[in-house]
């Protein structure tokens, strides 16, 4: 299928997605539903870097949090519009990740890993500190007393907006995965020395992947503040996102722009169902637990395991 059919699927998909709320009545589905589109979104950033490059990443909620931060500080300032709010987050997250990757990208394996690890806890002091957005404090984002679009609330609208959100970072990643660019990572993956000495700029390349990374994380975080109304240094530097935007992918399959879809729906509804079933804090263990399962049994994801299966069968 060509990206500009894919394109218009994803985006199709996503029209007739916002176009059920006038079905749907209880609010429960649309915070459900949001959540889950997030981590769907998340998962396919670090896919970009972690998957298709092969650079683990430990800090995505450092660009989540530029992405919601960068929403805050543009609310103090004028009561920004949500689609600038979030234009102006994907654009500061993603030179974030170019200044970041330029920094620590030459870098690999656990080295990499820390440094990006750093960048959460450097960031998170920096965020507390900083007086115009709350600090420690914390701060709010009041929704507007009329909703725009003709949406009946706020949370609809945000719900729309994630939905856009999400296939729009489907389609960029299996952009990159079907380009040049992505057999380009695909080579740096597999092994960077040999990559670099047949002549693929692999600088270039990884600093192209951690600014796409790092635009798609930040952008699924510029709604965060205006969907809870608040926001919090501990809230915008969680360490769920990190952990599930890391499981998700390794769940689904990282090969592919499926997996982490896959991944993200699967695991994010059962948090889903866990949460309004059980307690929350029980989400972290579910998600080592289902981890600790497909690293044993399917160490490829279920995209891997639905590939190696077919291959067995037409044998």
């Amino acid at each position: 299928m060509r990206h500009r059919t894919f394109t218009a699927l994803m985006f199709a998909v996503a029209l007739a997605l916002i176009a059920a709320t006038l079905l749907v009545k209880n609010e429960f589905y649309f915070q459900a539903a949001y959540t889950v589109l997030q981590f769907v979104v998340l998962a396919t950033a670090w896919n970009i870097l972690g998957g298709y490059t092969g650079y683990v990443n430990f800090g995505t909620a450092a660009f989540f949090a530029i992405g919601a931060y960068t929403t805050v500080v543009l609310y103090n300032a004028f009561k920004a519009p949500l689609a600038l709010s979030i234009v102006a987050g994907t654009v500061v997250a993603g030179l974030a990740g170019l200044g970041v990757g330029y920094l620590t990208l030459r870098l690999r394996g656990v080295f990499f890993a820390i440094a990006t690890l750093a960048l959460s806890v450097v960031l998170y002091t920096f965020v507390v500190n900083w007086d115009y957005v709350g600090g420690a404090r914390g701060a709010y984002v009041l929704a507007p007393r009329e909703v725009p679009f003709g949406f009946e609330r706020y949370t609809h609208l945000l719900y729309a907006a994630m939905v856009l959100m999400a296939a729009a970072a489907l389609a960029v990643a299996r952009a990159v995965e079907t380009s040049r660019l992505g057999r380009g990572l695909a080579a740096i993956r597999d092994d960077e020395l040999a990559a670099e000495a047949s002549g693929v700029p692999t600088l270039r390349l990884k600093l192209v992947s951690t600014t796409l990374s790092g635009a798609l994380m930040g952008m699924a975080g510029t709604t965060f503040p205006c969907y809870l109304s608040f926001v919090e240094p501990s809230s915008a530097f969680s360490l769920n996102y990190a952990v599930n935007s890391i499981a998700m992918p390794l769940i689904g399959g990282m090969m592919s722009w499926l997996g982490p879809l896959i991944g993200a729906l699967l695991l994010g509804t059962v948090q889903q169902v866990v949460q309004v079933s059980v307690r929350s804090e029980w989400n972290l263990l579910i998600v080592g637990a289902l981890l600790v399962v497909f690293v044993t049994l399917a160490p490829n994801g279920i995209m891997g395991w639905v590939g190696a299966w077919r291959r067995r069968r037409r044998a």
